[in-house]
């Protein structure tokens, strides 16, 4: 059956959907070769949105309720893709999954709720059966990281001869703020792991996302070490317990390529020893704290970046660096635009190439991330020795 559009933005009158409706609008246009819409439970709060934004008056607004499983249907079946930013997930995201599940509808969002995850994996027969392409994380969670280490380990293997088992993610530098909406999504996993104490097994798990395939002890990213191989001085890094899930599920999908043993850990780079040098992060003013809806300037954001460095290191000492750059705030201003551009890709990736089921970015998108962030997101990807 055709689909009108190949994308719908949903939760597009919220924060971050907001930011993703704007950039379809500059990169694609309205009506273009592109065809999408923008969708929430409020049709006066998109219209407003829309008119706000530059949108014209043709752009298609769809109704949909994350509380109403029969409008979230009727919202798929209308469309190739899902992009939702309508969280925290673990409260409202639910009921979406499910939809694109039997629907046969492509689903992307920016979650970084791996508890949730973990539970959305029922969803993978049904998602196989119908050929949806459930794919999580596609945001700053996860995809700069889980791309990252596809890109380096692509290097490795044309440059060595074989892939690399063990990979370390630094992230060099980064600036950017948090959103209402994230502050709300870290709320409910805590409250999530109050009231079920198995979800700190989850969070603390780098194999939760892979099924029955338990790997090796992994590299303790928690206590600052100098780190001689990156040659520096690294510490704990907030979104690694997030990133390693994505990438440890990304190997297990493709069968392992970096093996059965693959190790991969991620730090924050710091300028010396704790309490003599600073660490890069996001700005945090506990004094001020954004409420849901709410989050950095247009100003800050486009004054925001990231700069990752992934180092692949071989069993005799060998290495190889690259780096993964993105030119504004990681959180909002880039996730937006590689939220937009992931499922704008996934509508139009064939099925016999990536069938369906619940996925990671990379073991999904790689290639085509590859080609299309550059171009349209602001994201660099480039071998540095």
């Amino acid at each position: 059956m055709a689909r009108e559009f190949d994308v719908v933005v949903f939760g597009a009158t919220g924060y971050t959907g907001r930011l993703v409706a704007e950039h379809l609008l500059k990169t694609h246009g309205a009506g273009g070769s592109a065809k999408w819409a923008m969708a929430g439970r409020s049709a006066a709060k998109l219209g407003a949105v829309a008119k706000e934004i530059g949108a014209p008056d043709t752009l298609p607004l769809v109704v949909a309720d994350s509380d109403n499983p029969a409008s979230l249907e009727a919202m798929c079946l209308r469309t190739k893709a899902v992009i939702t930013t309508a969280g925290p997930y673990q409260l409202y995201g639910s009921n979406l999954v499910a939809a694109c599940a039997k629907t046969g509808t492509d689903y992307v969002d920016l979650t970084g709720e791996s508890n949730w995850i973990a539970q959305m994996q029922v969803h993978d027969a049904a998602a196989k059966a119908s050929g949806a392409r459930l794919v999580f994380s596609c945001g700053f969670d996860s995809i700069p990281f889980d791309l990252g280490v596809w890109f380096v380990e692509e290097e490795a293997k044309k440059r060595f001869g074989a892939y690399a088992q063990r990979v370390r993610g630094r992230v060099r530098g980064m600036r950017g703020g948090l959103s209402g909406g994230t502050l709300a999504s870290g709320q409910a996993t805590m409250a999530a792991a109050q009231k079920d104490p198995s979800v700190m097994g989850v969070l603390a798990n780098p194999f939760a996302l892979t099924s029955d395939f338990t790997g090796p002890a992994q590299p303790d990213g928690e206590q600052p070490y100098e780190d001689k191989v990156t040659g520096a001085w690294v510490g704990p890094f907030m979104m690694a317990g997030i990133n390693t899930k994505a990438v440890h599920r990304t190997n297990y999908l493709l069968r392992h390529p970096w093996g059965t043993g693959f190790q991969y850990d991620e730090m924050q780079m710091l300028d010396g020893p704790p309490g003599k040098g600073g660490a890069p992060g996001f700005a945090i003013d506990y004094a001020n704290m954004p409420k849901p809806g709410e989050g950095p300037s247009k100003e800050e954001r486009d004054a925001g970046f990231y700069d990752i460095l992934f180092i692949a290191q071989m069993p005799d000492g060998r290495t190889l660096r690259a780096a993964v750059k993105g030119d504004a705030d990681p959180g909002y201003g880039s996730t937006s635009k590689i939220l937009a551009e992931a499922g704008l890709a996934l509508a139009a990736l064939p099925r016999s190439q990536t069938p369906g089921g619940c996925w990671s970015p990379a073991a999904a998108l790689a290639h085509e991330l590859l080609s299309v962030l550059p171009k349209r997101a602001g994201l660099t990807f480039a071998v540095e020795g």
